[in-house]
């Protein structure tokens, strides 16, 4: 009796073992983003971002509201993803931001059909001016300022370096 329960506890005590070093490998690795993290928490975004862009999507187009709150040019500065040549991937291409996920979910991504899957010339001097800053204050400062000039769609240019 006692190596039946043996018998019978091995397998179960093995899986046991085994599946507790597997949740994360489970998941995606989602790239870091650059900038302070969403004010409602990254679950809420990964949760709820297709209703957000969704939402935003026909405020702008069906009713000309250009001050939205989602807007894929404000995704791509944070999030984009540098390749071997220090030049963003394209969000959609594989190991691009949107495509981790989305891959993982089998979801396709029809965003960047009109979309630049990009950031323009000024969101990569904000992205390159904020990689060499680090995760500062003054980044996320910088980020806010260049995100309100494209809601407002005024120019933006980073500050320069300050000299000693």
């Amino acid at each position: 009796m006692p190596h039946l329960l043996a018998l019978i506890a091995l397998p179960v005590l093995l899986a046991a073992a085994a599946s507790a070093g597997q949740d994360r490998a489970l998941w995606p690795e989602v790239p870091k983003a650059i900038g302070t993290p969403h004010p409602e928490g990254n679950e809420y975004w990964r949760r709820h971002h297709p209703d957000l862009l969704r939402h935003d999507r026909d405020l702008t187009l069906r009713m000309g509201d250009r001050t939205v709150r989602a807007s894929l040019r404000q995704c791509l500065v944070c999030h984009a993803v540098t390749g071997p040549d220090a030049r963003p991937v394209a969000a959609g291409d594989p190991g691009g931001f949107c495509a981790v996920c989305h891959e993982y979910a089998a979801v396709s991504i029809d965003c960047f059909t009109c979309h630049k899957a990009t950031p323009d010339a000024r969101g990569l001097r904000v992205i390159e001016k904020a990689r060499a800053m680090g995760n500062t204050p003054e980044t996320a400062t910088m980020i806010a300022d260049y995100l309100e000039a494209l809601q407002k769609g005024t120019a933006f240019a980073p500050q320069p370096e300050a000299t000693e």
